[in-house]
């Protein structure tokens, strides 16, 4: 299960909103991990609306989740969070799994 946190739940829903987006029509929000960044790998977060062989999906706190088999193994318990706070503003992840993130916490390792 991937978890979002209420704040990162309103967010999600606003900027889906923004562009016109409807959760009703297929869209959701695809949470990916890719190769990158100073520790690693990176998370990635996209609309979409077409659900690919293998995915998994979740609804979590009203907020539609889905990611692909080999990210969802990084992603287990993980908790969606989302800040506007003065050490910088956006989402950013609560992962049980990483054994170490970056300062600017947008990469990580297992």
């Amino acid at each position: 299960m991937i978890y979002v946190s209420d704040k990162a739940r309103e967010r999600v829903i606003k900027l889906m909103q923004e562009e016109n987006l409807d959760a009703g029509k297929g869209y959701f929000l695809r949470v990916s991990v890719v190769g990158g960044g100073c520790s690693g790998l990176s998370y990635k977060l996209d609309f979409d609306n077409e659900s690919k062989p293998g995915d998994q999906a979740f609804e979590n706190n009203g907020v539609k989740v889905v990611t692909d088999l080999k990210s969802f193994l990084y992603l287990v318990d993980t908790v969606l969070e989302y800040s506007e706070g003065l050490n910088g503003k956006g989402f950013y992840f609560e992962n049980p799994n990483a054994s170490r993130t970056c300062a600017c916490g947008e990469s990580f390792a297992v």
